[in-house]
């Protein structure tokens, strides 16, 4: 078993990186957020009940796609077996945990009888026993597997709750709706890390899941490396440390909130996940910390003034909302402010910060739509896209998308985005670009 011995829980710092000044009349101010937790906290004052090791207590649950395409071939099974048995082992001790086996219904592999079990040397020799009795047999509908998930989750109180899904398929057995309305009764409620295994999936159902649970999604094309990736997503949710962060974002009368986007260490939109937190105050969800750091890109509107005059455009602050509908510190905030001038140079100059990630979101978008006008046979279009995004790829040193873009397109000049769409292209790689499209490279501070 993997050994997890730090008691505690981080502290949390918020830095912001912004060129303050605007022209007379100037409206939009644009700001990157880092957010750091690093460990040297200590545990208390309402963050959750304590597991063993002086850990936050958790609960997961581990949906494994069952359905028949799983035999095709039968490695693949065995490999999802081997995978999830992998995750079992690296539970820390003391966690509540569920093996379900997921098909055109959703089944409790172990423990059963609607319950959690607790990790010791006892219960995971148990689960594994009973993921060999795994069989491949039956249809898809996630929607039911989160559904399974969200009630064996929410039966354990506990400070954590995550799951990690895998499928090799798509959802054909429920409706989009029914998919839909399952992730928005589970948002909230856990976190959910999901895997694309094979090449037979839908990239938007799997990154769907994620991104609407707040979680990671990848793709693991050799079903050979499924035990390799389940140990490191579950190394990854037993080193979380605080559940529910949201990052409360207060603005002054005038002020409007344009958007509000994760951007490192992937794209991801907050903007309309926006829940009310008092007069002017906004919460927009995060999902669970350990010891790591992730940049948020804030636009805000401000009402226009004159040259001289200073505000504050935003205050940004890090909290745990509770169910009375307080909510707890995390003793961090950063300010985001606006100053009008009539210097030239200070009011046209672009945080390096904001341009770096506003160049990571454009080659997301790039990217994405790329890929779909190459489905749809639009090649001149797709050309275009996915040029532009090999320039944007070189010109931030993002060279891992660099290297997966390279496998879709023949790279005449990265710097002017010049390239020529292959012909053949394994499925595999393009499905790997846009599973990853959304992960960025950290500016350089």
């Amino acid at each position: 078993m993997a050994n997890f011995a730090k008691p505690s829980v981080p502290r949390f710092s918020v830095d912001v990186y912004q060129n303050e000044y605007l022209p007379e009349g100037g409206r939009e101010v644009n700001a990157i957020v880092t957010v750091t937790a690093t460990g040297g906290g200590t545990l208390g004052g309402g963050l959750g009940a304590v597991a063993s090791g002086g850990r936050p207590s958790a609960a997961v649950a581990l949906m494994v796609d069952c359905s028949g395409s799983m035999d095709y071939p039968p490695t693949k099974m065995r490999n999802a077996r081997e995978a999830t048995a992998a995750a079992v082992d690296t539970l820390r001790d003391g966690t509540h945990f569920a093996v379900i086996g997921g098909t055109h219904v959703a089944t409790e592999v172990y423990p059963g009888g609607g319950h959690l079990a607790v990790a010791g040397p006892a219960t995971r020799e148990e689960a594994k026993q009973a993921l060999r009795r795994l069989t491949a047999g039956g249809g898809t509908a996630i929607g039911a597997w989160l559904r399974l998930a969200d009630r064996l989750l929410s039966s354990a109180d506990v400070t954590l709750r995550h799951g990690i899904l895998l499928t090799d398929g798509r959802n054909e057995h429920e409706s989009p709706q029914d998919l839909r309305a399952a992730l928005d009764a589970c948002a909230g409620r856990f976190t959910c890390d999901a895997r694309g295994v094979g090449t037979d999936w839908e990239v938007k159902e799997v990154t769907g899941i994620a991104s609407a649970l707040l979680g990671t999604a990848d793709i693991v094309a050799d079903p050979s490396g499924l035990a390799a990736d389940f140990t490191r997503m579950m190394e990854a949710a037993m080193g979380k440390e605080v559940a529910d962060v949201a990052l409360r974002v207060w603005t002054p009368v005038g002020t409007d909130i344009r958007f509000v986007k994760q951007v490192a260490p992937a794209v991801e939109d907050l903007t309309a996940r926006r829940t009310e937190a008092g007069p002017r105050a906004g919460d927009y969800p995060t999902g669970s910390w350990g010891d790591e750091s992730r940049d948020y890109h804030l636009c805000v509107e401000v009402p226009p003034a004159g040259l001289g005059r200073e505000m504050l455009a935003a205050r940004v602050s890090l909290v745990v909302p509770q169910a009375d509908g307080t909510a707890q510190g995390l003793g961090a905030q950063g300010l985001v402010r606006a100053v009008w001038t009539d210097d030239m140079t200070a009011s046209t100059a672009i945080s390096p910060q904001v341009a770096h990630y506003t160049g990571q979101a454009e080659l997301a978008q790039a990217i994405k739509q790329g890929l779909d006008l190459r489905k749809v046979g639009d090649f001149d279009g797709a050309t275009a896209k996915l040029g532009r995004a090999v320039q944007l790829a070189s010109a931030s040193g993002n060279a891992d998308t660099a290297k997966l873009l390279s496998k879709v397109v023949d790279v005449v000049d990265a710097a002017t985005g010049t390239v020529r769409l292959k012909t053949r292209v394994a499925e595999a790689d393009e499905m790997t670009l846009e599973t990853r499209s959304t992960k960025t490279v950290r500016v350089k501070k």
